[in-house]
């Protein structure tokens, strides 16, 4: 075998030797002075304490003010679930009422029918529920819905002429605006 091909197997493994010198450790050691207990930093230990204070104030306020909102909104689904029941009821309602004002000749009939619409009335009223919209009442756009106007002189300016649908409200919610007929 030649030189060459002897090199060529063998790989040179040489790895360079790491020596310490002392001229790099104390440049080092001039590098990061050292540090006493007397130099070191003073913590200032009250503004610590004030800062966790405050963060634990904000954190106090932050979980109260959640509650706060969650005892509200758990008060408004209830309200909201109720106000949709009733709003389920009100053809009913409806169905009950224009029973009542058919004319019949049966009175077992109509008397059952008008036991059936207090029944319902005395049902809404435990809930919270107003009945609202009769004629003669001023006309508030808050509360009714005027689809007809009527020039009638009887009757004085904004006055509901007729109603076609009774309005229901729970405290101050509106279930169903009354649907009215109003004199001008």
């Amino acid at each position: 075998m030649s030189k060459k091909e002897k090199k060529q197997q063998e790989p040179e493994t040489q790895e360079p030797e790491l020596t310490e010198t002392p001229e790099t450790d104390e440049a080092a050691q001039e590098a990061a002075p050292e540090v006493t207990v007397e130099e070191a930093p003073q913590i200032n230990w009250e503004e610590k304490y004030n800062a966790e204070h405050d963060t634990y104030l904000r954190l106090a306020a932050e979980f109260d003010n959640f509650r706060k909102r969650t005892i509200k909104e758990k008060e408004a689904s209830y309200g909201n679930g109720k106000s949709d029941a009733v709003s389920k009821l009100l053809p009913i309602y409806d169905i009950l009422e224009r029973a009542v004002n058919q004319p019949t000749e049966d009175a077992a009939y109509k008397k059952g029918v008008e036991l059936t619409m207090t029944e319902l009335v005395k049902i809404f009223t435990g809930l919270g529920v107003e009945i609202f919209g009769q004629p003669g009442d001023s006309f508030d756009p808050a509360l009714h819905n005027a689809v007809m106007h009527v020039e009638d002189e009887s009757l004085g300016e904004n006055t509901i002429a007729q109603v076609f649908q009774k309005g229901f409200k729970m405290g101050d919610k509106i279930v169903r605006f009354a649907m009215v007929q109003v004199a001008n």
